[in-house]
């Protein structure tokens, strides 16, 4: 297990870099990653969240859980017209969450652990979530989707939580 960067860690506004291929040390951050996430408890973890700057990312929203889904370069090829709202969080921002509408489902490109080319669909939550992640890669937090107005509140509140 890992710990979470604290917001505002400028690591999690930074672009992750691109895995050129699956390695066993990849295998054993994407091994430490599902152990975090697993602990927060959460649905998702992306790697620049612990402080490890590439494109990796681990999802499971399974009810029973153990069904993690390992990637490697997630790209978004296709996101549905139907949109979705859930309430949203990041353990790198603790004790805030705000609602967030985006596609039902999507469909992803990823290496996998095999170092396999795949593409998936995810639907829901899982959907939900590999969205969340690919936003983390890309040096975005949730609450950059959200109005300035709520931005700011949010941030507001989350500095009370944690101050």
């Amino acid at each position: 297990m890992r710990h979470c960067l604290p917001w505002p860690d400028k690591r999690l506004r930074s672009p992750a870099t691109s895995v050129t291929e699956i390695t066993d040390e990849i295998r054993a951050i994407w091994a430490d990653m599902i152990d975090t996430m697993e602990a927060m408890p959460g649905v998702g973890l992306a790697a620049n969240q612990i402080g490890v700057m590439q494109r990796l990312a681990v999802v499971d929203a399974s009810t029973e859980r153990g069904q993690a889904v390992r990637m490697a370069n997630p790209e978004i090829l296709h996101a549905s017209v139907k949109m979705r709202d859930h309430e949203e969080a990041s353990p790198n921002l603790p004790g805030v969450s705000a609602k967030l509408s985006r596609p039902r489902a999507v469909t992803v490109r990823f290496l996998n652990d095999a170092g396999e080319v795949e593409e998936r669909d995810f639907v829901g939550l899982w959907a939900t979530s590999v969205q969340h992640q690919v936003d983390h890669l890309n040096g975005r937090m949730y609450f950059d989707r959200l109005s300035k107005v709520k931005r700011d509140m949010l941030l507001r509140k989350a500095r009370k939580v944690v101050g």
